[in-house]
């Protein structure tokens, strides 16, 4: 858990992530156990990209472990950086990378980010060019509030939700299942779920999807892909229902079909599947209100679940500091 913890942008390794769920379970019943760790240190959160369960469970967390928050929306209220190397600053970019990540990190004690892929160029997106900056010259740690290809803080909480749900004694199925958008979403929070899934290895992975949205295979070695929805949810004990756009064919739409909408005629012969979505959701687009308003939507628990990953995180960090 130390070595993983410098900064926390991926999935541990299983031994890692078995300890952080403890952590978060523990402070989920004991919020305010170590509220003097965070004491006199100041957590920065940096967006540079809309959010809402991030930020204010991020925000929670901290204050439970005694920190101070501050929040900058990089993309409104501060100058357009530049994150090039060698380049002449003469377009719309105002401060360089390298110029403003150093004086974050003489202001915070930790520094908390969140950026987004811009789904043109796949190669700089999965280089982490935005993300990898910041670490590379902050000079402090550096927490993933989402990132060009994860979301790790999510995909904590979506592992304790499951953890929560399922008897030890058992190795549950779950699905990945790719629903319709209007518009294309980046593979962060897919990405994310897989490669924490595949590295816990407490369950069995399927990822369903139309084809044309295979993700990248560095995130899915282990999971069983199908083009099966049907026949995925049908024994599944827990479907995460996610949009994405094309990984190969970058950033593209390549379906529209509604079928994919889960709904509950995908689940007549499987009436115990847990439902999952990491909020927002399009209702009746991606899933159906029917399933999502449903007692077997575990949406609401993920949601909550956000502030004990972000809690057990941070406080990994904390110790880790303290030596």
């Amino acid at each position: 858990m130390k070595k993983t913890l410098q900064h926390f942008i991926a999935a541990p390794d299983s031994a890692g992530i078995e300890a952080l769920l403890r952590t978060a379970a523990t402070y989920k019943q004991h919020p305010w156990v170590d509220g003097n760790l965070g004491r006199q240190r100041t957590l920065g959160l940096l967006f540079l990209n809309p959010s809402l369960r991030t930020r204010l469970s991020t925000q929670i967390a901290a204050r439970h472990l005694g920190l101070d928050t501050i929040v900058f929306n990089v993309d409104k209220e501060g100058w357009a950086l530049e994150f090039r190397d060698e380049v002449i600053m003469d377009g719309t970019t105002v401060e360089h990378i390298r110029d403003a990540a150093p004086v974050l990190g003489q202001y915070f004690d930790l520094l908390a980010v969140r950026t987004f892929p811009g789904l043109q160029d796949r190669e700089s997106d999965y280089a982490e060019t935005v993300l990898r900056a910041f670490m590379d010259h902050c000079g402090v740690p550096v927490i993933s509030l989402e990132s060009a290809t994860l979301h790790p803080l999510q995909s904590l909480a979506d592992t304790l939700t499951i953890r929560e749900h399922f008897s030890a004694s058992a190795k549950p199925k779950v699905v990945l299942a790719w629903g319709p958008h209007i518009k294309p979403l980046p593979q962060c929070v897919a990405n994310s779920f897989a490669q924490w899934m595949c590295h816990w290895g407490q369950v069995e992975l399927t990822i369903a999807h139309p084809e044309g949205y295979e993700l990248a295979p560095e995130y899915t070695r282990g999971a069983t892909i199908t083009h099966d929805l049907q026949g995925a949810v049908r024994d599944a004990d827990f479907i995460y229902v996610k949009n994405w756009s094309a990984w190969k064919d970058y950033g593209k739409i390549r379906c529209t079909d509604s079928g994919w909408m889960l709904q509950p005629e995908h689940l007549k012969e499987n009436p115990s599947a847990k439902i999952m979505h990491c909020l927002p959701v399009r209702r009746n687009l991606e899933i159906s209100s029917a399933l999502l308003d449903s007692p077997r939507s575990l949406v609401q628990a993920q949601a909550g679940n956000r502030v004990w990953a972000a809690q057990a995180v941070i406080a990994g960090l904390l110790k880790n500091m303290q030596g």
